[in-house]
């Protein structure tokens, strides 16, 4: 194994192992409340939030063909896919960059500038996503 997926590796499952343990305590609390997801308008993304305090944002976000998300300033951030695609992330100035998820793979995004991602393709992107705040 790469130094790089060394490093990676050992970044990725302590945040995992922190993101489960900060939830575990909230979600007991909240027995019997079903994670809800956020009314979106048509062509937005849908999020469902699991969880939501002052350390983190735990949520999960589909993008159906065509939605986009919302042009905000990103924190660090564990992203696992669950449903893989190709994103464009649509930056303020007019630069595009695509992204793309494959299905299972773990990403670690560090904070970003405004950027609204955009589903092009013609299946559903699904991401859980843990932001450290």
């Amino acid at each position: 194994m790469s130094k790089f997926a060394r490093v990676l590796a050992g970044l990725l499952v302590p945040a995992f192992f922190v993101a489960w343990v900060v939830a575990t305590p909230a979600m007991a609390q909240e027995k019997g409340k079903d994670a809800k997801a956020a009314s979106a308008k048509k062509g937005e993304a849908v999020q469902k939030v699991f969880l939501e305090n002052d350390r983190v944002r735990v949520f999960e976000v589909t993008f159906r063909p065509g939605d986009a998300g919302a042009s905000v300033e990103r924190p660090l951030r564990v992203i696992r896919v669950l449903k893989g695609g190709t994103l464009t992330l649509i930056y303020p100035d007019g630069k595009k960059e695509k992204l793309v998820w494959k299905t299972g793979e773990v990403k670690v995004r560090q904070a970003t500038p405004p950027y609204s991602p955009k589903n092009e393709g013609k299946a559903n992107i699904v991401l859980y996503v843990v932001y450290v705040k």
